[in-house]
């Protein structure tokens, strides 16, 4: 398993996997892996925003759905 940030190009060969790709190249995974995380961290900053806002400490799931829904459209349109 080949990490190159937080997230493991293992698990990004998986979800390629998952959409029907045959095979995944290890440059491939690792770009998926590089963007996911990039989101991610948008999403997680702009959440914390909301908690911050609530006057919480605690991100909860409601502030992630929300930020992401903010930042790239509807969160359950995407599943």
């Amino acid at each position: 398993m080949v990490r190159k940030g937080s997230i493991s190009v293992a698990a990004m060969h998986k979800i390629c996997k998952k959409a029907g790709a045959e095979r995944v190249s290890k440059s491939a995974a690792a770009e998926l892996a590089e963007i996911i995380e990039e989101v991610g961290l948008k999403i997680a900053k702009e959440a914390l925003d909301y908690t911050m806002h609530a006057g919480r400490k605690t991100i909860k799931a409601k502030d992630i759905r929300i930020a992401a829904e903010k930042l790239i459209g509807s969160s359950r349109r995407l599943i």
